[in-house]
């Protein structure tokens, strides 16, 4: 495990029935991606943008499904976490391009379940096929939107009401939201109605705020605490698994938002500088898309609720997982 690569970068393509393969070639192992984008010679001035990119990763995902997508990915993560490793697995693309799909998936069939429905049931399974271990699950849904905290689970009846906004705090335990709700869960059937309950609050959020839900983050944590039944000397293994699916990623210009809009943008730049500037500080060997209408990946808030002294950032044994959803 020691020699293991600490972060992976995958990219995921999304599926289409014309697929420009004028402009996306793939690598013969599937490892690397060449992007070619044509210029733009209508505007009659020079153009000397750069055109052609190209990227090795640990895999390309193309026309991959969602069984393919979390196996290679998400799987290993998941396991190592009853074991006490700390992972995060984050989504990150142009709007429209498959994240949430990738992350979340749909309800309505059973195999288009994404990475956070099946990362709960493979979680439950592992249990079951441990009883000589008693061991707790707790889960939370965090989305942050325009640098506010929303607790996606606080509209459940035993949370009760706060008139105290959220907040980051920092203590010889780590850092961690002060307000948010965490949830113990016994069951795999407890865990998916509180996935489903925070879905719901954070569509019933993105209309009754007038949000726009792919601007913002959200992060579902899964915490673990392990103990043998039968050594009772033995230490508790605590881990946490944070699968997070981040605000949509588009240039100003590309995308023709208006002027009103540019305060919003620069908050999610500087929210998406913010991971990639601890990754950097903590010496960790980031390989990031560089794509054009690419910010780096991050976000302020969610640099305070993933960079926990226990958790993935400063402890060395977690695994970050990068996903960036392509349009094709």
């Amino acid at each position: 495990m020691g020699t293991r690569k600490k972060v992976h970068a995958y990219v995921r393509v999304k599926p289409t029935d014309e697929f420009a393969y004028e402009m996306i070639t793939f690598g013969e192992d599937n490892k690397s991606i060449d992007i070619h984008i044509k210029k733009d010679g209508r505007r009659g001035t020079v153009n000397n943008q750069q055109t052609d990119w190209s990227f090795k990763l640990d895999g390309v995902l193309h026309d991959a499904s969602q069984d393919c997508v979390y196996d290679t990915v998400a799987k290993e993560v998941v396991a190592q976490a009853l074991d006490g490793y700390n992972g995060t697995i984050m989504c990150y693309g142009q709007t429209g391009a498959g994240k949430t799909y990738t992350m979340t998936g749909t309800t309505e069939n059973y195999k288009h379940r994404g990475i956070l429905p099946r990362a709960l049931q493979q979680v439950f399974r592992m249990i079951e096929e441990r009883p000589t271990h008693s061991i707790t699950v707790r889960v939370s849904y965090l989305e942050i939107y325009n640098e506010t905290l929303f607790d996606l689970l606080s509209t459940l009846p035993y949370v009760g009401n706060s008139d105290t906004p959220m907040s980051i705090v920092e203590s010889p335990q780590g850092i961690f939201v002060k307000g948010l709700s965490v949830h113990m869960t016994g069951r795999e059937e407890d865990a998916f109605s509180l996935l489903f309950e925070g879905e719901t609050n954070r569509i019933i959020a993105s209309h009754t705020m007038n949000k726009n839900s792919s601007r913002s983050h959200c992060i579902f944590t899964i915490y673990i605490e392990a103990h043998s039944r039968s050594l009772s000397d033995e230490k508790y293994v605590t881990s946490k698994i944070n699968l997070v699916d981040l605000a949509g990623s588009e240039r100003v210009g590309k995308t023709g938002r208006m002027v009103k809009n540019l305060e919003k943008e620069l908050i999610l730049l500087k929210q998406e500088l913010a991971i990639h500037d601890s990754l950097v500080k903590n010496s960790l060997p980031l390989f990031l898309l560089d794509l054009p209408a690419y910010p780096p990946v991050a976000c302020i808030v969610v640099d305070g609720e993933l960079h926990d002294r226990e958790g993935i950032f400063y402890s060395s044994s977690f695994f970050f997982f990068f996903i960036y959803v392509l349009f094709s």
